[in-house]
This record gives structure tokens, C-alpha cells and sequence, in this order.
């Protein structure tokens, strides 16, 4: 049986202001740092004994949070741009929501883009359904994903086998969420967002 963890990026500097995240590389708030540090403690101590994989966003708030984990287990983190957010464009990086609300071409369809070099619904989808298929068949047994919020939504959605739909936010930052696939390839959720890891 393969085990998979994945863990949404703590609190980052976009959450307390009204700037995008998208690919504009935020930094951890002091709060997120310090929820970062205690998932760290607490999940290396649980996994204590295994040797796990650890893959990261390249992107800094999700690679901060990941990296007191790694430390306390002595891992290697290994970075997958795979695993960043969705890419609203070149356009948007360093922007706020408002101008995003004022800029942004109209999305009506899965197919149709924010901005020209943005990424499409349904390409975004396709990469995380990649993604999941690469993560399975990845010959570790234990891996660890540090993602985003938007990103580990459409994880949990492709885990299930559903079908490209609407966006639905499904995430929570700093929730640390378990997988399980068989060796006859039945893939489970086993706890999702659970907050407690980040908590003092």
C-alpha cells in the first residue's frame, strides 16, 4: 500500500492583503512560519521510523512550509512545478483581486482564459490529474506534497475520479490531509484538512 500526505502552505503574506497568489512568490506571515515549525514537530514525530519522499511547490510559501518537516526528518525536499497554483498569467503576477476584477477577460467555459498566457480551467485540471498519476506511480511507498490551496482542491477531486467540474474550494491553509492507494490500485481518503498539526 502507497501512503500520501499533502499539505496546503500555511498562512502567506497574500492572505492578509488583498493581493493574487496565483505564481507571484509570497513569503510566510510570522503565523504561518510558527504553523509551519509546529506541523513539522508534530507530523515527524507521528511518521517516526518510515522513510518518506518529500515534493514541494517551488513556489516559497509552499517550500517554507514543508522545509521544518523536512528538517526534523532529516529528508530532501524535492521541488515540482507541477505543484504550484493555478496560473492566472504573467499579466497578474504582483496584482490585487481588484484589479484582477477590473482586467480579467471573461471566463464561460473550462476552455477560455482570464488573460493570454494564463492557464486554462481544464488545463489546470489535467496537470493535478497528471500529477496524481505520476504520485502513484512513483516508486516510494511514503510521499509528502506541499501545494496550494486551489491546487490540493482539484487533488482531492481527481483522488475521487471526478470528472473536470467548476471550481469549488475545498481547501485549508495548513491542513495536512492522508491518501492511501492499494496495491490493486484503490485509491481511498483517509482524513482531509486536518488543523490540529499547525495548532501550539
Amino acid at each position: 500500500m502507497k501512503r500520501i500526505i499533502t499539505i496546503q502552505h500555511t498562512q502567506s503574506q497574500h492572505h492578509n492583503t488583498e493581493m493574487l497568489g496565483s505564481w507571484t512568490d509570497w513569503d510566510l506571515t510570522m503565523l504561518g512560519a510558527r504553523h509551519a515549525e509546529n506541523i513539522g514537530r508534530k507530523l515527524a514525530r507521528e511518521l517516526a521510523g518510515e522513510t518518506w519522499k518529500i515534493y514541494s511547490s517551488d513556489l516559497i510559501r509552499a517550500r517554507k512550509t514543508v522545509e521544518p518537516l523536512a528538517t526534523h526528518m532529516n529528508a530532501k525536499i524535492f521541488l515540482m512545478r507541477e505543484l504550484r497554483e493555478g496560473y492566472l498569467g504573467e499579466e497578474a503576477i504582483g496584482q490585487t483581486k481588484q484589479w484582477l476584477k477590473e482586467n480579467a477577460a471573461p471566463v464561460n467555459s473550462f476552455d477560455e482564459k482570464p488573460f493570454t498566457s494564463a492557464e486554462s480551467w481544464r488545463e489546470f485540471w489535467t496537470r493535478i490529474t497528471n500529477l496524481r498519476n505520476i504520485i502513484i506511480a512513483d516508486e516510494a511507498k511514503h510521499i509528502i506534497l506541499a501545494s496550494h490551496g486551489v491546487t490540493l482542491s482539484i487533488w482531492q477531486q481527481v483522488w475521487r475520479g471526478e470528472d473536470i467540474q467548476p471550481f469549488n474550494y475545498l481547501g485549508l491553509p495548513g491542513g495536512v490531509s492522508f491518501y492511501t492507494v492499494s496495491d490493486t490500485g484503490e485509491r481511498e481518503i483517509v482524513k482531509l484538512n486536518d488543523a490540529t498539526y499547525m495548532q501550539d
